[in-house]
């Protein structure tokens, strides 16, 4: 759904790629839980994939990719570890050919000291090699270099890194950042790694699946996300060894998981790029078919991001006027990046995350990235703190192609605060924090009694049909698609 382009873009994108040389597939997806298979595999299901230059070290980038969404903090006593029969991938393709030049490759191995109990642990864990820490788990990184797709050497990083345990709660764990911070490894060449539990750093209200905010704009301002945790892999990585050259500095990056079967072959289950995509613009056909692909394979799909079917569910519903397709617009960027900040010159056409290494990281991020003028944000690649749900919403009911709107879902920041150092995610919520899950469900509750933020601008510009008399007008007031128009500075351009 997030997909970009400017003015010019949207003129020149096709008429330089003609249509048959495009046919995109539709993007991966912030997919907790977003096709019919990987719904059922939760320890392979990729969430998120973001990718930043590290703002403490702005020679390096720093890649985060989540898996095995909706963790419950309390959720013992086998808890949420990593798959031991899976394959954790991060891809790097450094010359825009859609094909990968590096792949980062994690695979993890289960360690239980004492099988005669049912404990996560025995006792009070002060470290990750504490005797009390009854299971854990280690893992290796791979390094794999290609060329043109294919592998032609295989280095291992390291061996047998502790992951970061499960928060299991507060007595079991009381200093739970010492073992984070423990969790943090130093790795040959210059990087860093880091893997193991994390709070869920995307923030967004996910009801858009009840007839989008319940028919009636009712449930909104609710992080679906608050109080769950996420499987982190993080990766810090000096951006020259990613980036072809100084002159070409666009990388593209993804992830992915893979099982080995029976037979002991591997198969990839679930794939992540672009975020929202696979959630809200594939449809249910298409999805499982798109979590074993390849970027290079991108062409099957071109009628679900130049026909969206969003813009048409939001215009039957509330009556605000879908773009006029093809979306350009859409394709564009979605396929290529953005001309003169992260799009390479000749590249192939594939989705993919796209960060151009040499945008330094800004002092003060702003949540709308590259929309609001901040070039170091999403879609140039994707920083935590950017709000993509409010992004693609604006985009994708034309904001770039002249219908200028304010739509959000009301949720504009983490419920936690994210770090400054790395892996920069949130430390997870710990099990001994019972009002995680239910006060994620209360808050849209609370919202509509009084508890919602104030409202500033003007709704002129939109229509919304009548529910029923007064009490409508109130939802619709409070509501939160949030079709405000909340005051802020001039759109800048997208490189100004």
């Amino acid at each position: 759904m997030a997909l970009f382009t400017c003015g010019a873009l949207a003129a020149a994108g096709l008429s330089a790629v003609g249509a048959a040389a495009l046919e995109p597939r539709t993007a991966a997806a912030s997919s907790h839980r977003e096709a019919p298979l990987i719904s059922g595999l939760p320890q392979l299901d990729n969430t998120d994939v973001y990718a930043f230059v590290s703002p403490d070290h702005p020679d390096t980038t720093t890649i985060v990719a989540n898996w095995l969404p909706f963790q419950e903090p309390a959720g013992g006593p086998n808890f949420f570890p990593f798959a031991s029969d899976a394959r954790y991938t991060i891809h790097v393709d450094s010359d825009a050919d859609a094909r990968d030049d590096l792949l980062y490759r994690f695979t993890f191995t289960d360690h239980r000291k004492n099988e005669h109990t049912f404990l996560h642990n025995t006792g009070v864990v002060e470290s990750l090699d504490d005797p009390d820490l009854n299971f854990t788990q280690t893992y290796d990184i791979e390094l794999v270099r290609l060329k043109h797709g294919k592998a032609v050497s295989s280095h291992r990083l390291a061996r047998n890194l502790p992951t970061a345990p499960a928060n299991v709660g507060k007595a079991s764990m009381p200093d739970y950042q010492k073992l984070r911070d423990q969790a943090v490894h130093e790795v040959a060449g210059g990087l860093k790694a880091f893997a193991g539990q994390a709070d869920d750093p995307f923030f967004l209200d996910l009801r858009v699946f009840d007839l989008l905010y319940g028919g009636d704009l009712s449930e909104v301002g609710n992080d679906s996300l608050r109080g769950y945790n996420v499987n982190s892999i993080a990766l810090q990585v000096p951006s020259v060894f990613l980036r072809e050259s100084e002159k070409q500095p666009v990388i593209g990056i993804y992830s992915t998981t893979e099982r080995r079967g029976a037979s002991g072959h591997w198969t990839q289950v679930s794939r992540l790029g672009m975020p929202l995509v696979n959630e809200v613009v594939n449809p249910v056909k298409d999805k499982d078919k798109f979590n074993a692909s390849s970027p290079v394979d991108d062409g099957d799909f071109l009628k679900n991001v130049t026909e969206p079917e969003l813009p048409k569910l939001i215009e039957a519903l509330y009556e605000i006027e879908a773009p006029a397709e093809p979306r350009q617009d859409l394709v564009s960027v979605f396929l290529t990046g953005v001309e003169g900040l992260n799009q390479p010159a000749g590249g192939t056409p594939s989705e993919m995350l796209r960060l151009n290494t040499s945008v330094k990281p800004v002092a003060e991020p702003k949540r709308l990235g590259v929309l609001d003028g901040d070039n170091a944000g999403f879609p140039n690649g994707r920083r935590l703190t950017d709000d993509v749900l409010d992004i693609a919403l604006q985009v994708v009911e034309g904001e770039l192609v002249g219908s200028q709107n304010d739509l959000g879902d009301a949720v504009d920041t983490n419920d936690k605060e994210f770090g400054h150092t790395f892996p920069y995610v949130a430390l997870p919520a710990s099990g001994s924090d019972t009002r995680a899950a239910a006060d994620a469900q209360s808050k849209s509750a609370t919202a509509l009694d009084g508890g919602a933020p104030g409202l500033s601008g003007s709704w002129s510009q939109y229509t919304v049909p009548a529910v029923s008399g007064a009490g409508a007008v109130l939802l619709v007031v409070l509501g939160g698609l949030w079709l405000r128009a909340r005051r802020r500075p001039a759109r800048r351009s997208w490189l100004g």
